[in-house]
């Protein structure tokens, strides 16, 4: 192959490292996590990224040094060939089901946090998700979703800080994917199905709400924001919207539905 193409492979190796060394100093990493759990999940994270670069770097350096040691231009031994040793091969199967296995082990908590254990609250929204936008239904004076004063709105999510939140989640068509990146959070909305999701905000602002599944030719466009603010906020930012939605509401037909 050439002692330069090896030192060319193993420049690049050297430049992802450094890149992935780097990223962080520039601001090119994970998001800002605003969530009570998020801290779990970045930790798995870190803990499977440390894994798998363990394995790659160790894997792209013995290919390095192999391709080096036995480059055919440099190197007149003739080729041998082997069978292969069983007892390697066992080594190897048994080394990565252990380390899979002591993974699976170790996510349990944070699997349950996030997917089993809702919390003991009522739904604040209902959110369904639709070809390209994230549709919000929010009860209105009644307290209960599903009646004819929820208020709706679309791709605007609002929640309060510092409090459980519990809300539905159910696509209309295809299937969706919803992702709050600053709160740790992705749940895909299954047509057919009704998913429930849970989390719990510690920081007020305004941050990214997506798609995290190809869902179509107008996927890129399926986004909206979530804002964070206090009780008070939210509860008066509703009020609001209740009143806007009356205010443009047919009499005539409010009456008929009535």
């Amino acid at each position: 192959m050439g002692r330069f193409w090896c030192l060319l492979f193993f420049s690049v190796i050297v430049m992802a490292v450094v890149t992935f060394v780097l990223g962080p100093v520039y601001d090119h990493w994970l998001p800002e996590d605003i969530s009570r759990d998020g801290h779990t999940i970045d930790h798995l994270f870190l803990f499977i990224l440390a894994l798998t670069s363990i394995v790659f770097l160790g894997t792209q350096f013995c290919l390095f040094v192999f391709m080096w040691k036995y480059d055919a231009a440099k190197n007149a031994k003739p080729v041998e060939y082997t069978h292969g040793s069983h007892t390697l091969e066992v080594i190897w199967t048994i080394i990565p089901t252990g380390i899979l296995l002591f993974i699976a082990l170790y996510q349990m908590n944070a699997w349950a946090d996030s997917k089993m254990r809702r919390p003991d609250v009522a739904p604040l929204l209902e959110v369904t998700a639709r070809q390209f936008e994230w549709r919000l239904r929010y009860p209105g004076p009644d307290g209960e979703i599903g009646t004819q004063d929820d208020i709706h709105t679309v791709n605007d999510l609002h929640i309060p800080v510092n409090e459980d939140i519990l809300f539905s989640l159910k696509s209309m068509d295809v299937l969706h994917s919803f992702f709050l990146p600053n709160l740790r959070v992705k749940q895909d909305a299954v047509p057919g199905m009704k998913q429930w999701v849970w989390f719990r905000a510690l920081e007020e602002g305004e941050y990214d709400l997506v798609c995290a599944e190809l869902c179509g030719w107008g996927h890129y466009k399926m986004k909206g924001r979530i804002t964070v603010e206090s009780r008070a906020q939210f509860d008066k930012w509703l009020e609001e919207q209740y009143l806007a939605q009356e205010a443009t509401q047919d009499p005539a037909l409010a009456a008929s539905e009535n």
